[in-house]
């Protein structure tokens, strides 16, 4: 039997880059999304972060400061 004509095989060809362009559209949507979710959770943990940096410099401040003694008070 004859090969299948050129206009059947370009709409084959056409078909299966249809559904290629359909799978990398979803897979690009659920990239987008995890981007945004990492972005979101490194944003959560650099605020986090600036949070425990300023408390451990006021812990360092306190412990810098030279103890007050009672022979001070009389």
């Amino acid at each position: 039997m004859a090969s299948p004509p050129i206009l059947d095989q370009v709409a084959e060809r056409v078909e299966r880059l249809l559904v290629r362009y359909a799978e990398l559209q979803r897979t690009n949507t659920l990239l987008s999304q995890q981007v945004l979710t990492l972005t979101q959770e490194r944003d959560s943990l650099k605020t986090r972060l600036h949070s425990a940096r300023t408390r451990m410099d006021a812990l360092l401040e306190r412990l810098e400061e030279p103890p007050e003694t009672k022979d001070d008070a009389t």
